[in-house]
């Protein structure tokens, strides 16, 4: 079930979600949120830091990968009136890149969470660009203490 009654388009409250602070900001809307999934979107921009040529290069599209799992525990903090932890990334078992983003194109990725254990969650990840898969993951993070 969706949490959100409407996607959150402010950049400045998503900001304030993540650990990552400009110019490291890969997400800036959220727009869908449960227990167990989100989603969230980027639209790619020419200053983003991992735009080149007016392409969104893989580096830039994992981050983005690894920081809408860090909103969905930014916003489940956020909901519980707390600060959100630190999380690290523990592993990424597999990447999958079918396609680069160019310029101008949005970004929709969704995090499900396959299992959450004494701080340690592990998800797959995929990622949508004009009605197309353009990437997918499997990543572990852990919360620090």
């Amino acid at each position: 079930m969706n949490i959100l009654d409407q996607p959150i388009i402010d950049s400045s409250f998503i900001q304030n979600l993540i650990p990552q602070k400009k110019p490291f900001v890969m997400v800036d809307k959220l727009l869908y949120f449960s227990r167990n999934k989100v989603t969230a979107g980027l639209s790619v921009s020419e200053e983003n830091i991992f735009t080149e040529n007016n392409v969104f290069q893989a580096p830039g599209l994992i981050e983005h990968m690894a920081q809408t799992l860090a909103l969905h525990t930014g916003y489940q903090y956020f909901l519980k009136n707390e600060a959100p932890p630190t999380g690290y990334l523990g592993a990424i078992k597999k990447v999958e890149i079918h396609k680069l983003p160019t310029l101008g194109q949005e970004l929709e990725t969704t995090v499900t969470i396959l299992h959450e254990i004494m701080g340690v969650t592990l998800v797959t990840i995929e990622t949508i660009c004009e009605g197309m898969i353009i990437s997918e993951s499997e990543m572990k993070t852990v919360l620090a203490k």
